[in-house]
């Protein structure tokens, strides 16, 4: 009989422990990106493959860092929720600090982060993806752009336009429409963003014969009074003024020049999204407002509609590139990881390999590429083509 209830007591426990491991595993995330992380899975652990980003999801630049995590969200669910690849998402917030963003990449790894999303802003991804080489574990960021961020390094990709494709791009757009026919820029000497558009749109600017009668700068002790800059760009003509920067400071530009009646045609960056969410700007002076982006929320195609419905029905909002950009960078690393046969119990460092090989020979056809898709060359920079956009009626117009 003593043999019986041992017997007994025995199953129970067992049940009871295979029970208690049943129940492990991260929860599904809501998408709050309030504390230092935020998570979203759709699988237990072990049966999904660990991602993970940083971003700033707090201050000055959270635009940029939630419109990520959000799109990159909305893609796991949706690629959750077909039932073949699983991803289980994580951000931490790095405040658009290098610093920070390291140690919230720490704290990634430590989570066990197979896969990574980079960092959202090019400073923070410029020290994370010297760990990310480090630790052989690949990273695709949505969004960061400076040259620095992957150079030297063989597993980090970019999603987005670099600097200097973008700076050249913007040139040869302003020259192809016949947008201005005497420029001034405004640009950011102590930022790497500002300073790789500068170089390389006045360098482009040269070979295509468009007359630069202006060319000002400023840095973060004088970022706020821009009256010398704007001043000059008036005195000398200009009829184009281009602005290699984020959106924050391209509003208190617009205030400043319509203070003082100047009113030239305004180019800028994929920086420049986000505008018209700045707490107190008077959005009508952003009207007209050009800019390169690789994503139209207003483009026809099923798919940009789909994802721009399905984002402003969660979010209240209309997404902006870094979301598409970010939503792309997911559903690429799932045709990389079907096309390659890798599954959730490899290490990182095999997952690099297959990545780095898949990467470097696959066309990946997403929200932010035309229908003959994008690819990536071996440096990690991708290749698209970029969209005009113009600001009309407090919204964001496809140019051509």
């Amino acid at each position: 009989m003593k043999k019986f209830v041992c017997l007994m007591m025995a199953m129970v426990m067992v049940v009871a422990c295979l029970a208690g491991c049943g129940n492990s595993g991260s929860a599904s995330g809501s998408g709050s990106a309030s504390g230092s992380g935020a998570s979203s899975s759709g699988s237990a652990s072990g049966a999904a493959f660990k991602l993970g980003g940083t971003g700033p999801l707090t201050g000055g630049a959270a635009i940029y860092g939630n419109a990520a995590y959000h799109g990159a969200q909305i893609a796991v669910d949706e690629i959750n929720a077909m039932g073949g690849i699983q991803f289980e998402l994580k951000y931490e917030d790095d405040a658009h600090d290098a610093e920070k963003a390291v140690n919230a990449y720490n704290a990634l790894k430590g989570w066990g982060m197979q896969l990574s999303l980079g960092s959202v802003t090019s400073k923070p991804a410029e020290a994370t993806s010297a760990k990310n080489f480090e630790d052989r574990i690949f990273a695709l960021t949505p969004s960061a752009s400076s040259v620095a961020t992957t150079e030297g390094k063989d597993n980090v990709f970019q999603m987005c336009f670099t600097d200097p494709g973008q700076g050249a791009k913007s040139a040869e757009y302003i020259a192809n429409k016949n947008l201005g026919t005497k420029i001034a820029v405004i640009w950011k000497n102590d930022d790497v963003y500002s300073k790789g558009l500068y170089d390389t749109f006045t360098a482009a600017a040269e070979e295509l014969n468009l007359d630069i009668v202006s060319d000002t700068t400023f840095n973060d002790g004088n970022a706020t009074d821009f009256s010398v800059q704007l001043a000059d760009a008036q005195t000398k003509g200009a009829d184009l003024v281009f602005l290699p920067m984020y959106y924050d400071v391209a509003a208190l530009i617009f205030n400043q020049a319509n203070s003082m009646g100047y009113a030239p045609k305004w180019f800028g960056v994929d920086g420049m999204d986000g505008i018209l969410s700045v707490e107190g700007f008077d959005t009508s002076l952003a009207e007209g407002v050009m800019l390169l982006t690789p994503f139209a929320a207003d483009a026809s195609d099923e798919r940009t509609q789909a994802f721009t419905a399905k984002y402003q029905e969660q979010f209240n909002e209309i997404p902006n590139q870094f979301a598409a950009d970010a939503y792309d960078c997911v559903y690429a690393y799932k045709q990389a990881l079907e096309a390659a046969g890798c599954t959730p119990d490899m290490s990182n460092e095999e997952l690099c390999n297959a990545m780095m090989e898949q990467f470097t020979t696959m066309t990946f056809v997403g929200l932010t590429s035309d229908e003959s898709g994008m690819t990536w060359e071996a440096s990690g920079a991708v290749s698209k083509s970029p969209k005009g956009m113009v600001i009309q009626d407090g919204s964001y117009v496809g140019l051509d």
